[in-house]
């Protein structure tokens, strides 16, 4: 099994604290692990995200618009108007 870099792991337990149905930039999770310089490097660690069904890079989002996703960017879509839905249905607007 591929071992993370410290780095990796710091935006991965960061991006598992975004609640579902909410986004976060990729500069936002840059500044919360302490690396507001690190954008592009936050990007390339959610590409090679082994787990995106545990931790949910698609809930990360560009400062102008959706962003990349590995997946495809409308499979990034879908997910968040998915959760967006079920968010809803769970807790009301």
């Amino acid at each position: 099994m591929k071992r993370f870099s410290e780095f990796e792991k710091a935006v991965y337990r960061e991006v598992l604290k975004i609640p579902l149905g909410e986004v976060r930039t990729y500069e936002e999770i840059a500044q919360a692990i302490g690396r507001p310089k690190a954008v592009r490097a936050v990007g390339q660690a959610l590409k090679r995200n082994p787990f995106p069904l545990i931790i949910p890079c698609h809930r990360v989002v560009a400062k102008r618009g959706i962003g990349g996703y590995s997946r495809g960017v409308e499979k990034k879509r879908r997910l968040l108007r998915l959760e967006s839905r079920v968010k809803e249905m769970l807790y009301g607007r």
